[in-house]
């Protein structure tokens, strides 16, 4: 009997690139799917391609990718998964959601994200790559990673500029997004929702979203924090 092979479309967070899934496609089993790490808009290759929204995000993913295949994003890549697996729910083979969540349903907190969003925007225009990764890298989300998980996630971010990065955060913040709880149940295709056992807002935000999915579950990685594709990419493969 011949196995035919899935295609995995990968979507990586914001300030990373296409290369932050490669520990993640060290470990994936490679009989069963073909990995393709895309670099959105404001990001490594794609830096330039303007502009940046959530709709042309979504058209360059379709594009990417094959006429089915599993969809795998992580945080800001996760948002986007969501909304890609909405707008073309007969490609989506399964969906898994990394570190992520449905939006922000209150809209006062709605718009205060999108203010804080902006004005760290107007501060990437002023920092070097360097001293934003620094900064970034020392926020609550990350803190406690490893050496070498910081060092990877560091060297991932270097590879972009803090102009791009602006621009990408004014049009893809989650203070602009739609929020999508409400839409939840829309979703068909089979979904494990994934997030860290340390990294505490996501794993209620995971369980609240399975359970909005019909055919969904709930994976909770042990020990590990938010960035699960970098800090826990064997435990994470494992899942597919």
């Amino acid at each position: 009997m011949v196995l035919l092979m899935d295609t995995a479309l990968l979507v990586h967070g914001f300030a990373g690139t296409a290369g932050s899934w490669d520990l993640f496609t060290n470990h994936l089993d490679r009989q069963r799917y073909r990995p393709i790490a895309v670099d959105l808009r404001g990001h490594g290759q794609n830096a330039a391609l303007r502009p940046i929204s959530f709709e042309t995000c979504i058209d360059d993913l379709l594009v990417a990718a094959p006429a089915s295949f599993t969809l795998v994003g992580y945080s800001l890549g996760g948002r986007l998964a969501l909304q890609l697996a909405l707008a073309a729910p007969q490609r989506i083979e399964r969906l898994v959601l990394i570190s992520t969540s449905a939006g922000i349903e209150d809209d006062a907190a709605r718009a205060a994200r999108l203010e804080s969003d902006l004005a760290l925007a107007d501060r990437l225009d002023r920092l070097s790559i360097e001293q934003f990764a620094s900064e970034w890298l020392a926020g609550p989300l990350f803190v406690e990673d490893s050496e070498e998980a910081q060092d990877l996630a560091r060297n991932e971010i270097e590879k972009n500029s803090p102009a791009n990065l602006a621009c990408a955060l004014r049009g893809l913040s989650v203070g602009e997004m739609e929020p999508l709880w409400e839409r939840l149940g829309e979703i068909s295709a089979p979904t494990t929702v994934v997030a860290g056992e340390n990294d505490e807002t996501y794993v209620a935000l995971a369980k609240q979203m399975s359970s909005a999915i019909g055919d969904s579950e709930t994976q909770i990685i042990q020990g590990a924090g938010h960035a699960l594709p970098r800090s826990a990419s064997e435990a994470l493969a494992g899942l597919l």
